[in-house]
């Protein structure tokens, strides 16, 4: 046995069992009970293992990510007094009377007053003793224990005929061992003097899982279908030593078999078929070319089995369908506990002349070929498959049952893409009552199943559709949505170009439509499987080696592309370790580096207006004043920013917070005047606001007035100063105050948890990590990339550039219909690229026609907030990246795209640089005519915002406004909407 490096000869494995064995009879262990395993893949778990069989007993795997529930299932069902385990999990044990042998720690043991006074192996085994029990899904809606005795293992790797298992084999125990699969993976090698390598535990990606291979020189190897068809989609990279690969649990998909034999050069490739009651596997076949038409066949029975196809108990005949059954030396005891089950899938063997002898109704439908082989059919009942995994849906459908406000329940699987099944969950609310939404039945399942059982989808119903004869009528079931589900989380869209790569990655895989950066894999259909998928796309998309534990880790869009973006940054040396923590209050904090460059600005045009934020919205509906006035002030409170001034002290500017205070919201009454001249007054305040400049030393950095229109109509404008908020500020705020307002109307306190830091802490920690190594590493990269780079940008227009900028402007709006924002970004899947890369590139050879330059820079505007902690505050973090183009008449647009993909994501990996440190550093040549480093800038909006927000009794809706300013030569604004792109 071999383990991460540690190489355990037969010698010392045996030697080891026996301790362990002693441990365990001292602990109550003896012929025919029941020791529960509960380890990860790992040298132990072989020793204990074979120790349990030593003792004399029977071991019973339990896996230790199951719900705590599942896991006590087990326990109760099996009566197991004994578990083996290590002192980490032994110390959340919940059963008392259990004896508890920790594997790491023998001082550990929990042992009851058992004497051990016999030999370290205890009670020889004998061929019919129970060597496991196994617990499969059950339709009744409790898991159910199969009874695997030593007969059935070795029948199943002695003497097989199926594979070689000799002792040059090299196997690779990578099934979790309450999976069927890890009997032929363990006991293969053990039992016939082979080397057995342990996967370290945990999932892999398939670079991780190839890699192991390679390292370790594996000879033999099973895959789930699921896996193998990702591991051939790969290019089967890695398995240059595999001999024999073994493939099964579910059908296999022909393409993926063809495929597969041309990429395997003198492996044997097998296709393995069986239940846990025949022992793994009952039939194999060793796949050839000619095999392989419409499906791929499961072959003849192994040694020691006989399989039969038949009708009412008669033999099928050649290419007649027939329920598949299994007799011979694999058919396990029966089910633990349950003689009714037993006697309906266990019955007598009418073909044998051996006493007792019985066959196991599978359940499955087959055909015998007339070259005797078998071809797998489907199911004759309920019973699915998923990643190798049998599931019956009576068992989520009993656990779907338990919520109290449940009254109906029916669970299949569904293909939502091709080889890509998923469960969905049919609801019906019990009587007065609410269908839960997808978030909570997740949780509830979650308590009671394994991940691999829990529904993708979650679809409720009045009532379940039902045929003539009161059946179910599985036909006239609405399709699941493919999108994300709707549990009442606000759709949020991915913000930064690696959330985007991210996005489109798991849209591909996981066959959804949309998905938003708090979305979560699993939630959305994901399992270890197709996890595997999109580690393999992220290291294609981003050139990084992601393990895929930080996808469970971190299973959210948003915490997962921290992942990616901390490792594409970790190649210039960028330390990650410095905390971003609360500052001591009362003292004045320096600004952020954003903020500077605004309070320069302001220092040089005192009064100017170019950096106000103003906001509208029409209220319709039932306003309680009071309750508003008190949501604005608590997000005044709440945010230190917006209580903000910026002063100057020894020639340098520094943030003071002033105390908070109530929140002025002025109310002008407009309900006297008629319709048109409510509108004309409207528009006057709004723009009057919205040109009222701020002084940044004294005044409050945000303003708001409530205009009464009618009794049930109002407007509410705001403005605040750039210094202080950005758009995600923006967002931030109104998110605030709609639930602030709504638990004040209903006479509650606050909601909202207080918030872990404020932006003067921030400016104060962006200050001290852009020191030293980490900022130089910074600017190595922008020198690198804006060396040469053209001054300025020659536009075409039709007057000379002024000598100063006046930042008067206007906008033209036009639409992109949405067929053709549909297949640009149907482009974009294909090439793993963004939308927002896809409109650089296209905006860059715009410009490149107009203006004849083949290198050119666009700006664009990133959020700028790096840290988690940072996404609930308001305030100044937009930085400004700065995009170099260089155009080439004889690129095709794919290769336009790649280099526009390799550029912004580069450009996402040094996004920390604040744009001011980076003009400082390139010293373009100043001129007051345009702007420093570029003068055309792209800003993309993922998604637009709705039309109207519902708070309580109110519906607003924004206000309209224009547009007559313009910092830039030009600026192409896009947003996604309902007509396409705007």
């Amino acid at each position: 046995v071999e383990f991460e490096g540690e190489q355990l000869s037969y010698r010392g494995l045996n030697r080891r069992a026996d301790e362990l064995a002693r441990r365990l009879r001292r602990a109550g262990a003896d012929a025919e009970s029941f020791v529960g395993v509960m380890l990860e893949r790992s040298a132990e778990l072989i020793v204990a293992l074979l120790a349990v069989s030593k003792a004399g007993a029977a071991y019973v795997p339990i896996n230790p990510n199951d719900p705590a529930r599942r896991s006590r299932f087990i326990l109760e069902d099996a009566r197991v007094k004994t578990l083996v385990t290590t002192a980490k999990v032994a110390r959340h044990i919940p059963l008392n009377e259990l004896a508890v042998v920790c594997v790491d720690d023998e001082t550990d043991d929990r042992t009851p007053a058992h004497e051990f006074t016999g030999a370290a192996t205890g009670r020889a085994a004998t061929a019919e003793g129970l060597a496991y029990l196994m617990y499969t899904s059950g339709s009744t809606g409790e898991p159910k224990g199969v009874m695997v005795t030593h007969r059935n293992v070795l029948s199943l790797v002695r003497g097989a005929n199926y594979a070689d298992l000799g002792a040059r084999e090299v196997f690779l125990q990578f099934a979790p061992v309450s999976f069927d699969a890890s009997t032929f993976e363990v006991w293969g090698p053990l039992l016939n003097g082979g080397r057995l390598v342990v996967f370290p535990p945990g999932t892999a990606s398939l670079g991780e899982l190839g890699e192991f291979v390679e390292r370790t020189q594996v000879t033999t190897l099973w895959l789930t279908a699921g896996l193998f068809h990702q591991a051939v989609d790969a290019g089967l990279g890695g398995l240059g030593s595999v001999r024999q690969l073994l493939a099964g649990g579910e059908a296999l998909s022909p393409d993926h078999v063809r495929r597969a034999l041309v990429q395997l050069d003198g492996c044997r490739l097998i296709n393995g078929y069986g239940p846990t009651e025949t022992t793994t596997f009952a039939c194999c076949h060793t796949i050839e070319p000619r095999d392989v038409a419409t499906s791929v066949p499961i072959g003849r029975p192994v040694s020691n089995t006989q399989v039969y196809v038949l009708n009412s108990f008669e033999p099928a005949g050649v290419d007649e369908r027939g329920e598949l059954l299994v007799g011979g030396e694999h058919v396990a005891r029966g089910y633990l506990g349950r003689p009714d089950l037993t006697a309906e899938r266990f019955v007598p063997d009418p073909f044998s002349s051996r006493p007792g002898a019985r066959l196991y109704r599978t359940g499955d439908l087959a055909r015998h070929t007339d070259r005797g082989s078998l071809r797998f059919l489907g199911r004759a009942d309920t019973q699915v498959k998923l990643n190798g995994f049998r599931i019956e849906p009576g068992e989520v459908e009993a656990a779907l049952l338990a919520h109290s406000a449940l009254n109906k329940a029916l669970v299949i699987a569904a293909e939502v893409t091709p080889g890509n099944k998923r469960l969905v969950a049919y609801v019906v609310p019990a009587a007065g009552a609410a269908a839960p939404g997808a978030e909570e039945l997740r949780r509830h399942l979650k308590e009671r199943l394994p991940e691999y059982m829990v529904p993708s989808a979650y679809v409720a119903l009045d009532e379940l559709p039902l045929t003539l004869n009161g059946k179910v009528d599985r036909r006239a079931l609405p399709a699941p949505a493919l999108a994300r589900q709707d549990d009442g989380r606000a759709y949020a869209a991915p913000r930064t170009a690696a959330e985007e790569v991210l996005a489109a990655v798991w849209e591909h895989v996981l066959g959804v439509e949309r998905v938003g950066r708090d979305d979560d894999f699993f939630e959305l259909g994901g399992h270890s499987l197709l996890a595997t998928r999109v580690i393999s796309r992220v290291r294609e998309a981003f050139r990084v080696e992601l393990p895929l534990r930080a996808l469970f880790e971190a299973p959210t869009l948003g915490g997962l592309s921290g992942r990616v973006e901390s490792l594409l940054r970790s190649g210039a040396g960028r330390d990650e370790d410095l905390p971003l923590a609360p500052r001591q209050r009362g003292e004045a904090a320096p600004l952020s580096f954003a903020q500077q460059r605004l309070w320069f600005l302001d220092q040089l045009t005192p009064g100017s207006n170019a950096y106000n934020i103003p906001v509208g919205f029409q209220l319709s509906g039932t306003l309680n004043a009071l309750a508003l006035g008190q949501a604005l002030s608590e997000v005044v409170r709440r945010h230190e920013a917006l209580r903000t001034n910026f002063v100057s002290v020894d020639g340098s500017p520094v943030q003071v917070v002033a105390e908070s205070s109530p929140f002025a919201l002025p109310v002008v009454d407009l309900s006297k005047l008629d319709a048109p001249a409510r509108e004309e007054a409207v528009r006057r305040l709004a723009a009057e606001d919205a040109r009222r400049p701020f002084d940044l030393t004294q005044d409050s950095l945000l303003r708001a007035r409530l205009l009464r229109l009618e009794d049930d109509e109002h407007a509410l404008l705001a403005v605040m100063h750039h210094i202080v908020s950005d758009g995600w500020s923006m967002e931030v705020l109104v998110r605030e105050v709609r639930e602030l307002y709504m638990a004040y109307t209903a006479g509650g306190p606050s909601p909202l948890a207080e918030l872990p830091v404020q932006y003067a802490d921030y400016a104060d920690w962006q200050r001290e990590r852009l020191e030293g190594e980490g900022l130089e590493a910074e600017l190595a990269y922008w020198r690198e990339q804006l060396r040469g780079a053209p001054a300025a940008l020659d536009l075409p227009t039709d007057r000379p550039r002024p000598p100063a900028l006046s930042l008067k402007g206007d906008a033209v709006r036009f639409d992109v219909p949405a067929e053709t924002a549909e297949r640009l970004r149907g482009l974009c899947r294909e090439e793993g690229a963004t939308l927002f890369m896809a409109l650089l590139a296209s905006f860059q050879l715009f410009l490149w026609r107009y203006t004849g330059q083949d290198d050119l820079v666009v700006g664009a505007p990133v959020a700028g907030r790096p840290r988690v902690e940072t996404e609930g505050l308001i305030g100044f973090f937009v930085n400004t990246l700065a995009l170099r183009g260089r155009l080439d008449p004889d690129t095709s647009l794919r290769e336009s795209l790649s280099r526009a993909r390799e550029t912004v994501l580069g450009a996402q990996a040094h996004a920390e640089l604040p744009f001011e440190r980076l003009v400082e550093e390139v010293a373009p040549e100043r001129t007051l005519s345009h702007g420093p480093l570029f003068q055309a800038m792209l800003v993309f909006q993922s998604a637009a915002h709705p039309a109207s927000i519902e708070v309580g009794d109110l519906k607003l809706s924004p206000l309209g406004s224009s547009h007559q300013t313009e910092k830039f030569g030009l600026t192409l604004l896009v947003a996604e909407g309902a007509r396409g792109l705007e």
